[in-house]
């Protein structure tokens, strides 16, 4: 084999050096993304409390101790105002998203891993959604057993009352709930073909999930979800935290994002005073539907943290993972979706990850960011 040249060894350095200077360029701006969302909805917060100096240097000497970088302190100003509770563990972010969660879970992988399509096969031995039609890659099974277009246009020309979402999205992006007679849908008129035609590919249709009415008193026309963090370390599976998301009035999507609030479960199953809506909103005592949330009671809360912990296991490659829980007609918890790309549920949680915090981070720290790959 031929030694590389002084001119090839150059041109390697200098590629070297570019790409590393532009993965930085992208990994700043991708920084800077988040401080300017958490800057915007700041404007919005009634209320703003300031750090002391005191509490910032804590911040500060917090982070700086587990990561080596110094953080911005607005998001521990926008999370104190909104909550009214001081903590340093609140999690900036921009590093959560640039840093923890490329850390912990295996982003690179995960677009092989998300697809709502593939949930059964993944995460067997847990009840799910039944879905009647899924789109994987463009082909069509129809209960499972593979059709045309055609076929499938055909089979879901009386199919009732389902839910229509993509297979790749998150936060309840697409999903709409629909009624389906003579191949019309309630939705503007449109037809299944319409449908199949504006989602394209990757989506799946599913019988409408009759959630416990204890969680159906919360908000009647959302399926009313747990969302359950939890950090897998060796062979332990934590519970970070669990909060319950609940639709406003009207709204068939619970998540907090899309306009819906979430309130912390307690370990014994119970709700904690105040839920938070978007930015801008007062906390919230009841909810739409008039409950009050002090208290109120989630069944089958204890059921579905055991479940998620079991199977979390199945996914060796994601250490953070979020799980979306319904509590059925009959008690049994059912898993709506998983995500590997988590959200910090910090209004509700009043804390970033809590006690587990700085456990976390040290653990994840020194592994390569596989975010990066991404950005």
């Amino acid at each position: 084999m031929s030694k590389l040249s002084l001119l090839d060894k150059i041109k390697i350095k200098l590629f070297r050096t570019v790409d590393k200077l532009a993965t930085q360029y992208a990994y700043n701006q991708f920084v800077r993304f988040f401080y300017l969302r958490t800057a915007n909805s700041f404007k919005k917060v009634k209320e703003r409390r300031t750090l002391t100096k005191q509490q910032q240097q804590e911040v500060l000497n917090y982070y700086r101790k587990l990561t080596g970088k110094t953080v911005p302190l607005i998001d521990h100003e926008y999370f104190y105002s909104r909550t009214g509770q001081y903590s340093k563990e609140y999690m900036p972010i921009g590093l959560y998203e640039a840093d923890i969660i490329g850390k912990a879970n295996r982003l690179d992988c995960y677009n092989s891993y998300s697809d709502k399509n593939l949930d059964e096969v993944l995460l067997p031995n847990v009840r799910h959604p039944h879905s009647i039609l899924k789109n994987v890659n463009g082909y069509f099974y129809f209960e499972g057993n593979p059709v045309s277009k055609e076929e499938a246009l055909r089979l879901c020309q009386n199919i009732g009352e389902v839910v229509f979402k993509p297979s790749l999205a998150t936060k309840g992006e697409g999903v709409i709930k629909i009624n389906v007679r003579n191949g019309i849908s309630d939705k503007d008129g449109l037809s299944m073909e319409d449908l199949f035609n504006q989602y394209q590919k990757d989506f799946l249709i599913q019988e409408t999930v009759h959630q416990h009415e204890t969680m159906a008193a919360l908000n009647p026309t959302s399926v009313n979800t747990i969302r359950i963090l939890t950090y897998r370390s060796g062979m332990d599976v934590l519970l970070v935290y669990a909060v319950v998301r609940i639709g406003r009035e009207g709204q068939v999507i619970d998540n907090q994002s899309a306009g819906g609030m979430s309130t912390q479960i307690d370990a014994d199953g119970r709700l904690c005073k105040y839920a938070f809506g978007v930015a801008g909103d007062d906390m919230i005592e009841r909810t739409d539907s008039g409950i009050v949330l002090e208290g109120y009671e989630i069944p089958s809360y204890k059921e579905a943290i055991e479940i998620v912990k079991k199977l979390h296991y199945n996914l060796p490659l994601f250490d953070l993972v979020g799980w979306d829980i319904a509590i059925c007609e009959d008690g049994e918890p059912i898993l709506i979706e998983w995500n590997g790309e988590p959200g910090p549920s910090q209004t509700a949680c009043r804390t970033g990850f809590g006690s587990l915090t700085e456990r976390i981070i040290t653990e994840v720290w020194d592994r390569p960011n596989t975010r990066t790959y991404k950005v």
